[in-house]
């Protein structure tokens, strides 16, 4: 078992030299149980493919950067928010493999400000969103707005993601996806900003174990996903027997489970988690037309700081993003007519049942601070089922709204909310 240092494949670490090549001749020559060795030093690179039975480990010091041309960027198959589809490949790339570790304490850094500026232009009302928005196209524009990811772990077994740094992502930090049997630990996930930079994506994944780590980013901390409409509902992929446990949330959106339930999310344990200045607790978002379902989800001993929505429920989450049409007699790319293609009628309605919430705290430190203690919006024609909510203190301003709602238990349950809801509180921007 070698060490194979990506110098002498003629990488070189002065963070404007275009290293893709020479880094993947190293993984391409490494044998059964090789280690591949980023040293320390700053590696412009696009992206790079692992193979089976490998370590790549990142040292300490040492940092991937992706680049900013999508050239760099080869179009392959994935996924890409619950679509099969042709997108750009990340700057990480764990496909079809088995055995695999990418360790280490160094960073892989995405450069993601000119993708954030591609997607939203200078105010955060430019770019494709705005142009997309104006025709009526704001369902289509995240999938037509190709953006990389830092790490993606696609249909692949036994792999372990440790101690490394991932920040400034294009688009997603940390995707998982059609795998089993993954590890994540001691990760440190880094967005300063960015349009749908999620901190970890645990997508149509079985087996998977999220533990000690830290996520700041500008969308869900951590996700768990199944895919979004009728062809992932004929996929049936289903994600499940999740842990996530010894993880402290930061700026972001916490801990999610959906919108994309369209394959079904089950056996999922949250437990042990530090949220600070978070936007959200956690979370459960799903649309009219995704269909699947959420069940056996266990989230107790958590601890919250100045966190805004506690507890948001939502089962008709973003319009404006959740539904499109198909336009008659116009021909659209097959990305437009899967996000089109919805679970229709009853079947859309995602079922809900047996959440079971326990021992969490939810405090407010700084003064002025907003949160509202309960945002709970199921569906009147499929409620959720065997939601209990038991040892649990809230300081909140507002209580807030619980609909769509049955068996609904409260069991030494404290709330202080002494100011009005508000309507206008009913909008959150993530």
């Amino acid at each position: 078992m070698a060490t194979i240092n990506v110098i002498d494949f003629d990488a070189v670490p002065d963070a404007t030299t275009l290293s893709t090549q020479a880094i993947q001749r190293a993984i391409d020559s490494a044998a059964a149980g090789d280690t591949v060795r980023i040293p320390a030093g700053r590696f412009l690179t696009g992206s790079l493919f692992l193979k089976s039975n490998l370590t790549l480990e990142l040292a300490d010091n040492a940092v991937l950067l992706g680049s900013q041309r999508l050239e760099d960027y080869p179009r392959i198959e994935t996924r890409v928010a619950g679509i099969d589809m042709v997108w750009p490949a990340a700057i990480l790339n764990v496909n079809h493999c088995h055995n695999v570790t990418i360790s280490g304490n160094g960073t892989i850094d995405g450069q993601g400000a000119v993708w954030w500026h591609k997607f939203w232009g200078d105010d955060e009302n430019g770019g494709m969103l705005a142009d997309y928005s104006q025709r009526g196209l704001r369902w289509v524009v995240d999938y037509d707005c190709e953006r990389p990811r830092n790490l993606v772990v696609y249909k692949s077994e036994s792999v372990t993601l440790d101690g490394f740094t991932s920040r400034e992502s294009g688009f997603w930090n940390v995707h998982i996806c059609y795998s089993k049997q993954v590890v994540l630990q001691r990760l440190s996930v880094q967005n300063s900003t960015g349009p749908s930079t999620d901190g970890i994506d645990i997508d149509s994944s079985q087996q998977v174990r999220v533990e000690g780590c830290t996520v700041s980013c500008n969308d869900d901390n951590i996700c768990v996903k199944s895919g979004r409409g009728a062809e992932a509902q004929q996929l049936a992929r289903t994600a499940r027997e999740i842990v996530i446990r010894h993880c402290t949330l930061l700026k972001g959106s916490g801990i999610t489970l959906g919108s994309e339930t369209s394959g079904g999310i089950e056996d999922v344990l949250i437990e042990h988690n530090h949220f600070s200045g978070t936007g959200v607790g956690f979370r459960i978002k799903s649309a009219r037309n995704r269909g699947g379902w959420i069940k056996n989800v266990t989230v107790r001993h958590l601890t919250l700081e100045d966190v805004c929505y506690p507890f948001m429920l939502q089962l008709n989450w973003f319009p404006q993003y959740s539904y499109g049409e198909q336009a008659v007699g116009t021909e659209q790319p097959p990305h437009w007519r899967k996000l089109a293609d919805g679970v229709e009628g009853a079947a859309g309605l995602t079922q809900v049942e047996d959440i079971t919430i326990s021992h969490i705290s939810s405090k407010l430190t700084q003064p002025g601070a907003f949160s509202r203690a309960f945002f709970i919006e199921g569906a009147s024609e499929r409620p959720i089922e065997g939601l209990c909510f038991s040892e649990i203190g809230l300081q909140a301003q507002e209580f807030g709204k619980i609909a769509g709602v049955n068996k609904l238990v409260f069991d030494r349950v404290t709330v202080d909310a002494p100011a009005v809801t508000l309507s206008e509180n009913d909008t959150y921007h993530r």
